[in-house]
Order: structure tokens, then C-alpha cells, then sequence
């Protein structure tokens, strides 16, 4: 009896072990593949911590303009130590695109990449980027139909067929972000700029909380030196106050005053459409009064 118990035990040994090996090596290998996904990362940080919004109002709670430097720094010890996943930037997915165009008589290659999943781009920025895929070409305005654009988000770059490289960078949601370069068709550098999230790097903010830097009272767009952009004033609450853009250092077209509610106007004023024009003044168009009743409105001259 004990014999025939023996021979079962046997039996079953041989018969069993290579499943167990088997299971074994597979529950290796999909934890292999684990430890792999864990470790494998974008070559890029999360830089959430840039701009908070607030949840009710939807207007920027911190602008960190700081955090671009030490970005940079981290995004290239991400570079050299870890291995990024193929078409993810700041740990969001993507698929690459590709237009092509002409101009003065060169063709013109533009390769970028955009989001899989669309999300509208920062209404705060005034320079946003996606391309059309009607028209077939990148376009930079704030009329973007879900369905027809593709929001522009991770690396970006303008070269000539003979690879002469024109104008690189990176999108952050269409907007630009990090360090932008321009050259001209013999390699030659033409122009570079810094940008957090489509704002300027030399943009100017002021806050309420000077020390914890929580609540912005101002933002001013500054590019090369000028006013260039949107332009924000804040309530303490964190409601937009006053928006307008400048160019070229001028205020331009229609600026908007705010009561601290609702996002309710309060008063419109227009200035010209061209930065240079010297002699157009600008005038007020329309008041609103704190229930939203016009109480003055603009008549042309007859």
C-alpha cells in the first residue's frame, strides 16, 4: 500500500512541476513588466504645481514663472537616466503629425505632435496652437472646433527638405513652452525665448501675498522687453478684474472691466486695433450696472 502511495506521490511531481515552473515564470515576467512600467517615465517632470485654478472662478491661482529653470534641469537628468515612453510628454499620450507647405519658394516641413485626447487650451494664453485638419496647416487662434483641431502638446519642429532646421521647440496644450529657438536658412540663430505654458518668461506678476505667492493681483505679458499679450488684473477674490492685450507696448482693441461676481462687465473700452495709430483715442463703448442692465452705450456720430 505504501508502495502504490509512493508511486501517485511521483506521478503527480512529474506531472505538476512544469506547470509550476511555467507559473512561476509568468508571474516573473508580468512582474518584470511591472517593475518596468514603474521605472519607465517621460523625459519631462509634472509641472502642475505652475498654475492652479480655482475650481468655482477658473482664473490662475499660482503662476510660477520660476519653475521653468528648474524644469529644465530635471527634464535632463530624466534624459540621461531613464527611458522615456514613445510619444508621451509630460506623462501625457500623443501621436505625431506632420505638414508640409511652401514658402518663398522653399518647401517647408513642420513635424509636431498632439493630443489623443482633446482638451481645450488655456483661454488665458492669447498664442495657442493646433492644427486643422481642414485647412491642413497649424493655426494659432482661439476659434478651435472639438472635431477639427488637433491641440498641439510636446516637440515641435521647422526645417527645409534639404534638413535645415528653421524654428524648434516645445507645446504644453497648445501653448508654448520651454526654450523656443529660430534660424535662418544658413544655420544661423535669429531668435530665442523662454516660455512657461504660453506665457512669456519676462511676463511680470504681482501678487496680494507677496510671501506665499497664492493670489496674483496682476499679470503683465512682457516679450523683448515690451508689453505683448494678455493682460489681467485680479480682485482679491481671484475674479478677473480687468483683461485686455497689449501690442507692441500699446493697449489694443476692446478691454474689459469686471464686478467681483459672476464675471459680470462692468465697462468696455475700445482702443485701435493697430498699436501705431497715433491718433485714434480710445472711448468707452458700454456700462453695466451691478444687476447687468446697460446704462450706457456707445452712438456714432451722425
Amino acid at each position: 500500500m505504501m508502495r502504490y502511495l509512493f508511486s501517485i506521490l511521483i506521478l503527480m511531481g512529474i506531472f505538476f512541476s512544469p506547470v509550476l515552473a511555467q507559473d512561476k515564470k509568468e508571474k516573473k515576467t508580468k512582474e518584470e513588466e511591472v517593475e518596468e512600467e514603474t521605472t519607465e517615465k517621460t523625459f519631462a517632470p509634472d509641472t502642475s504645481d505652475i498654475f492652479l485654478v480655482d475650481p468655482e472662478t477658473q482664473v490662475p491661482l499660482t503662476v510660477n514663472l520660476e519653475a521653468e529653470e528648474e524644469e529644465e534641469e530635471e527634464e535632463k537628468d530624466e534624459k540621461k537616466a531613464k527611458k522615456r515612453k514613445r510619444n508621451v510628454f509630460y506623462d501625457i499620450k500623443t501621436k505625431k503629425g506632420y505638414a508640409r507647405s511652401a514658402s518663398g519658394g522653399t518647401d517647408i516641413i513642420e513635424t509636431f505632435h498632439y493630443l489623443k485626447t482633446f482638451e481645450m487650451p488655456d483661454p488665458y494664453v492669447r498664442d495657442v496652437y493646433w492644427y486643422d485638419t481642414k485647412r491642413k496647416q497649424i493655426r494659432t487662434t482661439h476659434n478651435i472646433t472639438k472635431g477639427k483641431a488637433l491641440i498641439l502638446h510636446g516637440p515641435y519642429q521647422k526645417m527645409t527638405t534639404d534638413n535645415e532646421i528653421l524654428e524648434e521647440g516645445i507645446f504644453y496644450k497648445g501653448t508654448k513652452h520651454g526654450r523656443w529657438t529660430k534660424y535662418s536658412t544658413k544655420n544661423i540663430l535669429l531668435d530665442k525665448e523662454k516660455y512657461t505654458r504660453g506665457w512669456p518668461r519676462e511676463s511680470e506678476i504681482t501678487y496680494y501675498d507677496e510671501g506665499v505667492r497664492k493670489k496674483p493681483q496682476e499679470v503683465v505679458p512682457v516679450e523683448y522687453g515690451e508689453k505683448e499679450g494678455y493682460y489681467f488684473y485680479f480682485h482679491p477674490s481671484g475674479r478677473i478684474a480687468v483683461e485686455g492685450e497689449y501690442q507692441q507696448g500699446e493697449k489694443v482693441g476692446i478691454w474689459t472691466e469686471f464686478y467681483d461676481y459672476d464675471r459680470r462687465p462692468k465697462k468696455q473700452i475700445k482702443y485701435s486695433d493697430d498699436p501705431y495709430d497715433e491718433e485714434a483715442r480710445p472711448y468707452t463703448m458700454k456700462e453695466w450696472s451691478p444687476e447687468g442692465q446697460v446704462v450706457y452705450e456707445y452712438q456714432k456720430p451722425k
